[in-house]
């Protein structure tokens, strides 16, 4: 089709779109809203029916036709695909690596060093249980493992956590911890605006209206799938797989029983509290960090996987999203327990630092 084609089109979709919705009943508009905007994007990529190259031909009069008016060129429409262009292996890799690292601040690897010196020395009263087999093991598969600097390594560049020196040149993610909470706070700022407009309406169902902010959930999520797609080349993948099985591994080793007898302790978690104590000057927040890596790693899950299409039913959006809710609240009720979360100014202030709002704009936009 000719650009006088498509810009006939455009023109007249408008006036198509009113009368034809005018003509439905109001119940049963909105579900045909969606369907008129997907056939009016199929109208627009099939009147651009020719390459760039044969369009520029036309243009400076070499193609087959010769010199043709700007009216009888093909339109060139061109498909926004940016928003796509992300690797889910990598994405899900760094939910996984950031599920990993909340365990490292839990200290549990260092847990499982302790064990193995007190096993090497002697200290430890076991000799051939599970347990010991199992440190056994561990200890002659380590030096073919990432190591500790590895990890640190691994996530600065994803997550901008830690004091480990990146690698010259390597991407760093440095805004990551500022959009998982802007990304948290956005959600549980949604979840009450809806509380909102169901209370005022009377009604869960009333109308159908959403109060909630799609828009700025949806930024936040895209701006933090691309951040962490730059940021996870490399080893980044591969380092995951094997720390997560690692991570398997020390979790059923320190489940043994001669380790739990060993320390007078119930659970694989009463093993940590007691090592940590002991051993590495206390312990380290494990019931926050144990929620925060579930739900984290839940969220960037649902981050890599959405897409977060810009004319998405508000209905729709809020039904996929709702379970998210109730983890991006249990984060953020977490995070707010932990040294650096004590300093959480509140859903709505994050919110509006993270969206680039300063107090004083604020203030002044709220007035």
């Amino acid at each position: 089709m000719s650009f006088n084609t498509t810009e006939t089109i455009q023109r007249l979709w408008e006036q198509f779109l009113r009368e034809q919705l005018a003509s439905l009943p109001p119940e049963e508009r909105q579900q045909y809203e969606q369907q008129f905007e997907d056939r009016f994007g199929d109208l627009l990529k099939k009147a651009a029916n020719a390459d760039g190259r044969d369009a520029f031909l036309d243009l400076i009069g070499f193609g087959g036709k010769g010199p043709v008016e700007f009216g009888e060129m093909s339109y060139p429409y061109i498909q926004p695909d940016f928003d796509d262009s992300v690797v889910p292996s990598q994405l899900h890799a760094a939910a996984e690596l950031y599920y990993i690292y909340q365990h490292e601040r839990m200290k549990l690897f260092q847990v499982v060093d302790v064990l193995l010196r007190l096993f090497h020395l002697g200290k430890m009263r076991i000799q051939r249980g599970p347990g010991a087999r199992g440190l056994y093991l561990l200890e002659k598969w380590k030096p073919l493992r990432y190591t500790l600097r590895d990890r640190m390594m691994a996530y600065r560049r994803a997550f901008n956590y830690g004091t480990a020196q990146a690698p010259a040149g390597a991407v760093v993610n440095r805004n990551f911890h500022r959009q998982l909470v802007g990304f948290m706070v956005a959600l549980s700022q949604y979840f009450r605006d809806l509380l909102i407009g169901e209370v005022i309406r009377g009604g869960q169902l009333i109308e159908q209206r959403p109060f909630g902010s799609v828009a700025t959930v949806q930024r936040i999520g895209l701006d933090l799938r691309y951040a962490l797609d730059r940021s996870t080349y490399g080893n980044v993948f591969s380092l995951t797989m094997e720390t997560g099985h690692y991570l398997k591994s020390v979790l059923q080793l320190l489940d043994a029983p001669d380790i739990k007898k060993a320390f007078d302790a119930n659970t694989k978690w009463d093993v940590v509290e007691i090592v940590s104590q002991r051993y590495l000057g206390g312990i380290a927040e494990p019931s926050q960090r144990a929620k925060m890596a579930e739900s984290g790693r839940r969220i960037l899950q649902f981050i890599a996987d959405n897409d977060f299409k810009t004319a998405i039913d508000p209905i729709l959006f809020q039904s996929t999203i709702r379970p998210m809710g109730a983890h991006a609240e249990a984060w953020v009720a977490a995070y707010r327990m932990t040294p650096e979360g004590r300093g959480f100014v509140g859903t709505t202030p994050a919110l509006r630092s993270v969206l680039g709002m300063p107090p004083t704009a604020a203030r002044a936009a709220a007035v």
